[in-house]
């Protein structure tokens, strides 16, 4: 199946630029096993895209291929018009993309500080102070070791790393993993700030609905390694996407 997105962002939202990231017809595998078969999708910049499944229904997966942990069989992967599909995971992030996986994978020794750190470019030694503006909790902590940080700060800490790349795209798997609803609505104010404050596009793979709708301009809704439905967060049909998401 292949469904190419395009629809524009809805009245009221902060309206994108452009197409930035530009996935076409890819298709991946572990091993004899197709999880993505010829999926297509088009995110803009400056948006915010939710991609809702349930698990198994290959969100981690196409998030994989996206940053190059895993091989796309086939297909194409464009930033900004630049062909990926082919580049080691490195060398994307050096052109723009940031991933912050399902679990988060904090190094839980380090301090914040240096847990950020690492996420910045061979020339730099210093976490830029606009990262501690939208994340402040981490200045507080920013001595204290990753690992005695609650689930929503090592979240906050993971996202603050990817950032210290200065990412066009940022690729975010099932941030809501394991964090507490007070917490899951901070999340979803603080990305759509930095996104404003950025310029930054985001795409973040979700089964909470709930969040999805506080945060995205557009949702996508994967079913199977396909996507099934697209609809901006205006006018979105709650209750077909919930059944979608129950099957």
């Amino acid at each position: 199946m292949s469904i190419s997105v395009t629809e524009p962002c809805p009245a009221g939202a902060r309206p994108p630029l452009g197409s930035l990231l530009q996935v076409n017809d890819i298709s991946v595998a572990y091993g004899q096993s197709q999880v993505i078969d010829r999926l297509s999708m088009r995110v803009k910049e400056g948006e915010i895209v939710a991609i809702l499944g349930l698990n198994g229904m290959g969100k981690t997966t196409l998030m994989k291929a996206l940053i190059g942990l895993l091989p796309a069989r086939a297909g194409s992967i464009k930033l900004g018009g630049l062909a990926l599909e082919k580049a080691a995971p490195h060398e994307r992030v050096k052109q723009g993309l940031a991933y912050v996986p399902q679990g988060r994978l904090v190094f839980p020794t380090l301090s914040v500080e240096e847990n950020i750190v690492t996420g910045l470019g061979p020339r730099e030694h210093r976490v830029p102070d606009h990262i501690y503006k939208f994340f402040p909790v981490l200045r507080e902590m920013r001595k204290r070791r990753a690992g005695n940080l609650s689930g929503g700060q090592q979240q906050q800490l993971a996202i603050a790393r990817a950032l210290a790349s200065r990412p066009k795209v940022l690729l975010l798997d099932e941030p809501t993993e394991g964090i507490q609803p007070s917490i899951i609505k901070d999340l979803a104010r603080q990305l759509k700030e930095i996104r404003d404050a950025e310029g930054l596009t985001i795409v973040v793979s979700e089964q909470v609905l709930s969040f999805a709708l506080s945060v995205a301009d557009r949702v996508l809704v994967m079913v199977r390694g396909a996507v099934v439905h697209e609809s901006p967060r205006e006018g979105l049909d709650a209750e077909k996407v919930a059944g979608l998401l129950a099957i």
